[in-house]
């Protein structure tokens, strides 16, 4: 399994990694996800680690904290061997401080994913979200004071804006306080849009992505056809996922068949073939409801797209840019990052 660094760090993470989103099944969101439950993620996570996958990624909201405990149990007695990367600041409860990055809720949350977990560290900690009643500061000198308490190491955010990260990276610096080495972001060949603010920005920064939903929502997984029904079994069916114009899908999916032929793998792994072929992608997220859908999983990687195969992917699935992205690609020549969402 190929590694890369994390960033501007010299921690080096496989290209895939494992999401713990199907993970107990508690709730209607996720239980539409998965419910995997001790045994049968201690049978995944040995997959994981046969095929030098070590990165599993959780969060305090997945099933209230459920995926977090079957993650810990499935990682008893060979903690060594994974890094574990987790998240807080989504509402985990009713109370004014059970939710966002103030240092209340940070130390809490540190305190119960510990827990959770069965561990006495955290490889990485993110912010799910970003939190604009809270002074960026207050939540830096929070995470400098747990990485010098040995209960974090790395730390990361999810779901920011552009201007978010940069103003936290620019407060960071200004203080020597601890840096988000790594961006969770949605990224997908029909969810692009992290191209136009957010890429430029982890290139330019040293900023690392780890990619969540790769395939959409499980739209990039052939099953999503035209003229044809939504399988029964989708997530699409309970979830809240981004809307994506059919005529769209279907050109993306038409694209991924073809390319599907000519390399004998599958859409699903063509997908993500073409994620980890894009700049500052570090790691990409899979997950899965079985050792089935795991280990198929892992045919995404030891090979590569050819260029003519990428640039069909981009062209079928580019879309108009927003302003000024747009306006900026008549200055390509002095703006190389305008040219990645074509």
């Amino acid at each position: 399994m190929e590694q890369r660094f994390l960033g501007n760090s010299g921690l080096r993470v496989p290209v895939l990694s494992m999401g713990t989103a199907t993970f107990g099944g508690k709730g209607d969101f996720f239980g539409a996800v998965g419910n995997t439950g001790p045994k049968e993620a201690r049978r995944l996570v040995d997959i994981c680690f046969d095929h030098g996958v070590s990165l599993f990624d959780t969060a305090d909201v997945y099933s209230d904290g459920l995926a977090e405990e079957v993650l810990g149990h499935a990682l008893q007695g060979r903690r060594d061997k994974a890094l574990i990367c987790t998240k807080c600041a989504a509402r985990v409860g009713d109370g004014p401080n059970d939710v966002g990055a103030s240092r209340f809720h940070i130390l809490r949350s540190v305190d119960a994913a510990l827990k959770r977990l069965r561990t006495d560290y955290i490889d990485i900690f993110a912010l799910h979200g970003f939190d604009g009643l809270t002074p960026i500061e207050e939540t830096l000198t929070t995470f400098d004071a747990l990485i010098r308490g040995g209960k974090i190491r790395y730390v990361g955010c999810s779901n920011f804006s552009a201007w978010q990260l940069m103003k936290s990276l620019g407060i960071a610096d200004r203080w020597n306080l601890p840096r988000y080495m790594v961006n969770q972001a949605y990224y997908s060949l029909v969810g692009r849009d992290f191209e136009w603010e957010l890429m430029p920005l982890g290139f330019d920064q040293k900023v690392a992505t780890m990619v969540w939903s790769p395939l959409g929502w499980g739209r990039l997984t052939g099953k999503v056809r035209r003229d044809r029904p939504l399988p029964e079994g989708s997530r699409l069916h309970k979830t809240d996922a981004p809307s994506v114009p059919d005529d769209y899908l279907y050109r993306v999916v038409d694209v991924l068949d073809d390319i599907a032929a000519e390399t004998g793998k599958t859409l699903p792994q063509v997908a993500i073939n073409w994620l980890l072929s894009r700049p500052t992608v570090a790691t990409v997220i899979v997950g899965a409801r079985n050792h089935e859908q795991l280990t198929a999983n892992f045919g995404a990687v030891g090979w590569a797209l050819s260029p003519d195969q990428i640039a069909r992917l981009n062209e079928a699935s580019h879309r108009p840019a927003p302003y000024p992205i747009w306006h900026q690609e008549n200055l390509a020549e002095r703006n190389p990052a305008s040219s990645w969402t074509l």
